[in-house]
């Protein structure tokens, strides 16, 4: 059985339930100062919009009930039936269609209270307000109500909080919901960061089918190995799901053909040898073709498929029109070099490309770090050997990191070796790289001569 769309104990957190409970006192507080006897409140509040959002989650007028939640974790919560009706083609169809019942209380088990207070929110107060905790369950009843602007909202909200950890579960959601733009944002970051998304915790809660949508993605920038694991690991918590003991047998049980999807021919043999074929997740038979498959010149056939995953090209922003050398230039003496940039669309930055010796070949070792508003994202110590020319030499952080649009981050290098380097000249303020846009600007942090016009750096090597 696929994981919970929505598991209360991740949609109810103790934070909203006080947020609402003051909101409830606050309304009882407004409700009581309109009893008769007190003075007019409607006078305090100049719109309508005002005066509607007084009557949120309030008693007072109230001509319907809602028993909202699963049972044992319910709610009752009131409402006007000419403002639900107003804010929802559903309501108003509820309560003045052709088929409307005249109830006084309707039962709603399969939305959550938070999430069904953020939607009425909306509806009275044309107020979105929107957490992390309960977006998905809101955009749930803003679907099922057919609220656009609050799905939109929803939405919008998902994909600014996108990331490698919740990507694969947002997937599976995006898909039940119906949001391609969605779906399309979370195959960007599963390809790009396909290693860290398959590590993620969420990547166990998806259900089979999102599962082996995954595992067919030609673009999956993953060692098959991390698939693998990420595919066994995913099963142990399916097992859990169907109160199954964990065991190898029950493993292969629940993934089913699905294992077929994982390329382990392409593995390296290392890996294979010393992971995969001593998992006993595949049978005597699988693991021996699968050697012969490594080593005998007539190959015997297999299920699985023996072609490597494409995976993403990484594209290149060179940011120099031209380079030199100088017998007193390039100099490295611990000092940074170090650039800022910006892009009009979300991209994953892979590494950097580097300039090298101008006196023949030469070894650097070179320090990379990206950090956004002074907060290091990624960095690394990698070694990286150049031939003399001046061809940029691609150096890779460990994982590629998610920028996001209208946002200047530091790209940084600290190179030790031959103090003799070609250097860049003619630097451009902005490049076009495809459908994105490159700003640079000179960085605080460059100590060694690097800035928009010349220096080091001269390419940003990317996934977008």
């Amino acid at each position: 059985m696929a994981a919970e769309l929505f598991p209360t104990k991740k949609l109810v957190p103790s934070s909203s339930i006080q947020h609402f409970q003051q909101q409830n006192l606050t309304n009882n507080n407004i409700s009581a100062a309109a009893a008769p006897g007190c003075c007019s409140w409607q006078g305090l509040y100049p719109t309508i919009r005002e005066r509607n959002s007084v009557m949120f989650n309030n008693e007072m007028m109230a001509d319907v009930h809602f028993v909202v939640g699963p049972p044992g974790g319910t709610q009752r919560v009131p409402g006007h039936k000419y403002v639900l009706a107003v804010g929802s083609s559903v309501f108003h169809a509820m309560f003045y269609g052709e088929l409307a019942e005249d109830q006084d209380e309707i039962r709603i088990p399969d939305v959550e209270p938070p999430s069904f207070l953020a939607m009425l929110k909306y509806i009275y107060c044309d107020e979105i307000d929107l957490c992390a905790d309960t977006v998905l369950a809101t955009l749930y009843a803003a679907k099922k109500y057919i609220v656009p602007h609050l799905a939109r909202a929803c939405v919008n909200f998902l994909e600014t909080s996108l990331s490698a950890k919740n990507a694969c579960v947002l997937l599976s959601q995006s898909c039940l919901f119906e949001e391609p733009d969605l779906t399309q944002r979370c195959w960007e970051v599963i390809d790009a960061q396909a290693e860290l998304a398959l590590r993620s915790e969420g990547f166990c809660d998806i259900d089979a089918q999102t599962l082996e949508s995954i595992l067919r993605r030609e673009t999956l920038n993953a060692k098959e190995m991390v698939v693998f694991e990420a595919a066994l690991n995913w099963a142990e918590a399916e097992c859990q799901r169907q109160d199954l003991t964990p065991t190898i047998e029950n493993k292969r049980l629940v993934l089913g053909k699905a294992i077929y999807l994982i390329r382990i021919p392409t593995m390296v043999l290392e890996d294979f040898a010393n992971g995969a074929a001593q998992s006993g997740v595949l049978t005597l038979n699988e693991t021996n073709d699968i050697f012969l498959w490594y080593t005998a010149a007539k190959k015997p056939e297999l299920l699985f498929c023996t072609k490597p995953r494409k995976g993403l090209a990484p594209q290149r922003c060179h940011r120099f029109q031209s380079c030199a050398y100088r017998s007193n230039q390039w100099r490295y003496r611990g000092r940074c070099d170090s650039i800022q940039f910006a892009v009009d669309k979300r991209v994953f930055i892979a590494g950097f490309g580097l300039y090298g010796s101008s006196c023949g070949s030469a070894e650097y070792s070179a320090k990379i770090e990206l950090k956004r508003q002074g907060v290091p994202m990624a960095q690394r110590i990698i070694k990286y050997f150049s031939d003399g020319s001046s061809s940029t030499f691609p150096v890779w952080f460990d994982y590629p990191v998610q920028i996001e649009p209208d946002t200047f981050y530091t790209a940084s290098v600290v190179l030790d070796g031959n103090e003799l380097s070609y250097f860049g000249q003619e630097g451009m303020t902005e490049v076009q790289c495809g459908k994105v846009t490159f700003q640079f600007q000179c960085s605080s942090d460059s100590t060694n001569g690097t800035g928009v016009q010349g220096g080091q750096i001269p390419e940003l090597i990317f996934y977008a």
